[in-house]
């Protein structure tokens, strides 16, 4: 990698299963590198022993290779600027503490979180913004030295420089000034050793050589924080860039009460990658072509000035929109997978190549797996009448159905004929003709162009479909007359 590549990142905790909201950070960093030939790095941020898990890392992983969500840089890839688990990068960290305490930048403090939290409630109660009050910023070393030898487990913090701004430029949010004052000296180590995020985080871009990060807005006001670290330690910095966050419709952060699912279960219940990839990359960016994209022209198109600030709102009919593109867009084999890895079996005597026609022929009227698991149901198997296709063939009536059993014979072949030759000898029009005949023919009250239904089926097939409408209703009518 050159000097001048970019590289973007994506550095989730495995604690769960990757939501929309992650996943959307995570396709707007893959966007950005791809658009620019760059890099995207993925690296797992790992440092909370209690809540992340090995088999969370794997799911993540997992969730965005079937996204089509490749990183060229990473775990289970190329890279010389590991490890990319931070778990085990400690030794790393360790180096660059001890250069903070040497150069005066970070100090042990050893107030305890009752201490601290009193602290903060004063402040409040005073008006003031809650920050570190500096207890433990001038501890003599010989106090240090006698509280770390009878046992004590200090925090580590930064040493936040006196009367300074922090200023940055923000990719979506513009200039960008804090004053030093107002944050306060924060924790960069916790008392168990492990390192905090504003650390780690910031450590680890430095030295992956990341560019540019593109991460929620929440992470706001933990970059001048980040910036200040890198400056002590004379590092360099990637360019930031906030997007905003993906709420529910109350305006409220998205989580699962208004209906956050996480890949898996987008998986499982049957969305297309493309679906999620195309819904997600127009929350919060737009697209000066609204029309279905593959990935790659996602990634032609996108532009950090396209990033809006507002808060982006989550649809779930938008995302079964882009659901019905993507099937639209999908190739037949893709969709016979599909149906397969949904538990569709094709019916006796419709084999690969029968199956892949009849995907062609429903795909208008897909959305879900288990759609084409009942189209394929009605058109290759036996269809069985439901009440409502039951109601329908029961109105229209057995003279009806003994009509266009005699009138097949004499059809030229089209669909538009032979309805227009029962109209005439049944008198029936409209809905009560075309109506009957679609639910005979392919089992349902709608569906694709009856014409093509007609023709996919053949001759033979209709003839028997047609019968079994006329013995359906033969049979009902025998029974209601005995009733």
């Amino acid at each position: 990698m050159s000097e001048s590549t970019l590289k973007t990142r994506f550095a989730p905790s495995p604690s769960g299963e990757i939501h929309l909201g992650n996943l959307r950070t995570a396709l707007f960093n893959y966007l950005l590198a791809a658009s620019r030939g760059g890099v995207f790095l993925l690296r797992i941020e790992d440092t909370d022993a209690e809540r992340s898990r090995g088999e969370h890392a794997q799911a993540l992983m997992r969730d965005l290779r079937w996204l089509g969500l490749r990183w060229q840089e990473g775990p289970e890839a190329d890279g010389e600027r590991g490890p990319y688990y931070q778990a085990q990068r400690g030794a790393i960290y360790a180096r660059y503490y001890q250069a903070l305490e040497t150069a005066g930048a970070a100090y042990p403090c050893f107030c305890s979180d009752t201490a601290l939290q009193l602290a903060r409630k004063a402040q409040r109660s005073a008006g003031q913004p809650p920050r570190y009050a500096g207890t433990c910023a001038h501890l003599p070393a010989e106090e240090v030295r006698r509280r770390l030898a009878a046992g004590e487990r200090p925090t580590l913090r930064f040493r936040v420089p006196a009367g300074g701004q922090v200023e940055f430029n923000d990719l979506v949010r513009g200039p960008q000034r804090y004053n030093s004052d107002d944050i306060g000296d924060f924790i960069i180590r916790r008392s168990d050793g492990t390192a905090a995020f504003f650390f780690c985080n910031a450590i680890d871009d430095a030295l992956m050589a990341v560019t540019h990060v593109l991460r929620g807005e929440d992470h706001l006001s933990n970059t001048p924080r980040q910036l200040l670290i890198l400056q002590a330690l004379e590092l360099d910095a990637p360019a930031y860039g906030h997007v905003s966050l993906l709420v529910g419709e109350d305006a409220s952060p998205l989580s699962k009460r208004h209906g956050s699912l996480s890949v898996r279960q987008l998986r499982e219940m049957g969305y297309l990658p493309t679906a999620i990839l195309n819904y997600l990359a127009r929350l919060g960016h737009s697209y000066g072509d609204d029309s279905y994209a593959e990935p790659e022209r996602l990634a032609a198109q996108f532009d950090l000035e396209r990033l809006g600030k507002a808060p982006a709102r989550f649809d779930p009919s938008q995302l079964r929109h882009w659901q019905k593109e993507a099937v639209q867009a999908a190739d037949s084999e893709t969709l016979l997978g599909w149906f397969r890895e949904a538990g569709g079996v094709l019916p006796a005597g419709c084999d690969a190549a029968r199956g892949l026609a009849v995907l062609d022929l429903v795909r208008d009227n897909v959305e879900m797996p288990q759609d084409i698991v009942d189209w394929v149901s009605r058109l290759c198997g036996e269809p069985r009448p439901g009440e409502a296709e039951g109601r329908v063939l029961l109105a229209a009536g057995s003279a009806f159905f003994a009509a266009s059993l005699s009138l097949l014979a004499d059809s030229s072949g089209a669909f538009r004929e032979f309805a227009a030759a029962v109209g005439k000898q049944t008198g029936a029009r409209g809905k009560a003709l075309y109506m009957p005949l679609r639910v005979a023919l392919s089992g349902a009250v709608h569906g694709p162009e009856m014409g093509r239904i007609w023709d996919w089926l053949g001759r033979d097939a209709c003839r028997e479909r047609l019968q079994a409408a006329l013995d359906y209703c033969r049979g009902a009518e025998a029974h209601a007359e005995t009733v």
